[in-house]
């Protein structure tokens, strides 16, 4: 399990290099000025093409901008299911070793959106509201490819129910599909945008998963790590 833990977080690595050097491609690749109010935009005879041709659709976007709250829900959850055992063990190195290090990739995702949100590297290509926004990378798609993984991670591990386990892992990878096109395709983000949220949240997601191969060794369980507290 630690040689295949190892192998994730290489792969986890090296995709987080790979988003780093596609950003600065961004930046300095067929940069023109063809965005909203005549903003600059990275590779943007090709993200222009692809935004000519899917044009905007505003009902997807609201419809995906509200359908973010689910991995929001699910980082709730999660957070709540750490406090319980926090409370009831007490100490907080007794809580699960994989919550706990999934409370650290929370943060982690938390602050790379924070950081492109403050620093833009992009803007969208139309105006919301009147307003020119951050666009680079798709903080949504950001969110569901981060977050919601870590769903069927987590009831993969600890579930007994294998319906359940099925039934979820389905509904969450049609779910996640359904953003991510459709945050496309709604025309609120150029395909770049896309892209390097896809590069970065597998990247972010394969360290994730390879902490946690590492940590919970073989023949045991995520559920198993606490004495005094089971799900």
């Amino acid at each position: 399990m630690k040689e295949l833990g190892g192998k994730r977080i290489f792969l986890g690595a090296v995709l987080v290099a790979a988003f780093v050097i596609f950003t600065w491609l961004v930046q300095i690749i067929d940069v023109k000025p063809l965005g909203a109010n005549g903003t600059n935009i990275g590779f943007s005879t090709f993200n222009c093409k692809v935004h000519n041709l899917v044009g905007v659709n505003m009902t997807l976007y609201t419809i995906t901008d509200w359908l973010g709250l689910v991995p929001l829900f699910v980082v709730a959850i999660f957070g709540v299911l750490g406090v319980v055992q926090l409370i009831i063990r007490k100490n907080l190195l007794k809580v699960d070793a994989d919550i706990l290090v999934l409370g650290l990739y929370y943060i982690v995702l938390a602050t790379l959106y924070v950081v492109f949100e403050t620093i833009p590297i992009n803007y969208r290509p139309i105006l919301i509201n009147g307003f020119l926004e951050a666009s680079y990378p798709s903080s949504t798609t950001l969110l569901v490819l981060g977050v919601m993984p870590t769903l069927t991670q987590q009831i993969n591990s600890r579930s007994k129910n294998k319906k359940a386990r099925k039934t979820i892992n389905l509904l969450t990878v049609v779910f996640t599909i359904f953003m991510v096109v459709a945050r496309l395709i709604a025309g609120v983000h150029w395909f770049t945008d896309i892209l390097g949220s896809v590069i970065i949240s597998a990247g972010l997601f394969n360290i994730y998963k390879g902490f946690i191969l590492i940590i919970c060794k073989k023949g045991v369980k995520p559920w198993n790590l606490g004495k005094n507290f089971k799900i």
